[in-house]
């Protein structure tokens, strides 16, 4: 579990090197990084997608919940969290 606490106004980001692909072997969106993968589920790539860096995270929450309805903010916190300590993800703001 995290102990890293993600502010609503904070803006993730992709980190420095980090792209996200379509991967057509695996029909699944993945996180390139260097000399690593990281597969992706539904819900991380549809997090992700919306971490363009102009969106702060009550607002990725916000999108989540019009797209999907009820989404927990603390598991979207919680993602990100584990995402920024691992450098796959910075946050602005």
């Amino acid at each position: 579990m995290s102990s890293m606490v993600i502010d609503d106004a904070a803006v993730p980001r992709l980190g420095r090197g980090v792209r996200m692909r379509h991967d057509k072997a695996r029909d699944r969106q993945v996180l390139l990084l260097p000399e690593t993968v990281v597969v992706l589920n539904a819900t991380g790539a549809a997090i992700l997608e919306l971490c363009d860096g102009t969106r702060t995270v009550g607002e990725i929450v916000a999108a989540l919940r019009e797209r999907y309805g009820e989404v927990p903010s603390e598991q979207v916190h919680a993602y990100l969290a584990r995402l920024v300590e691992r450098r796959h993800v910075e946050m602005s703001g």
